[in-house]
């Protein structure tokens, strides 16, 4: 039997809620959701690495990433540009949230246009699932991503909040 993956997790007050961070020993960012949205998290993580895949340690010092986290939120917007990402998930999902990270801090593209870079213009369903299932929101950009005609739509942190973070990163007004 193989080893739980062992992670490390801190906490991080945002002007839109506690934020839950979730790190490999190596500071890979493994997990990042809302406190509010922490049993979805947790179910991720299971689909993700297995019921028995990995172990968290709580409340443990994450320097880098919650200091670069503290600082976007502060109005740093390139401050989380290059961290460190390690997920699970299909291919495709990473495929999917690998083009998210593309996407340029203060602009927004349609799940269409995010279809079509993946190189599956009419996979946009399955684009819109992926968006929804990636486990490092903000750092992977899922936000940025919004309906035809410019319509916020899905969020798994809510709507206001994918909202503030578009007005943070100026590609909303208020």
């Amino acid at each position: 039997m193989r080893e739980p993956l062992q992670l490390r997790s801190n906490r991080l007050s945002t002007p839109i809620g506690e934020m839950i961070i979730v790190t490999d020993f190596d500071g890979n960012l493994r997990a990042i959701d809302w406190e509010d949205h922490q049993d979805r998290m947790l179910r991720l993580l299971h689909l993700h690495y297995g019921k028995d895949g990995f172990a968290i340690q709580s409340e443990y010092d994450i320097a880098g990433p919650t200091a670069a986290l503290r600082a976007y939120f502060n109005g740093d917007l390139q401050a989380i540009r290059d961290l460190p990402v390690e997920t699970a998930g299909t291919p495709f999902q990473r495929a999917v949230w690998s083009k998210l990270r593309e996407i340029p801090c203060g602009q927004t593209i349609s799940y269409l246009e995010l279809a079509q870079r993946v190189g599956r213009p009419k996979a946009v369903r399955a684009v819109g699932l992926a968006n929804g299932s990636n486990p490092v929101g903000v750092v992977v950009p899922c936000h940025r991503v919004i309906g035809a005609g410019g319509s916020l739509t899905g969020y798994r942190g809510g709507l206001p909040r994918k909202h503030w973070l578009l007005v943070h990163e100026g590609a909303r007004n208020r």
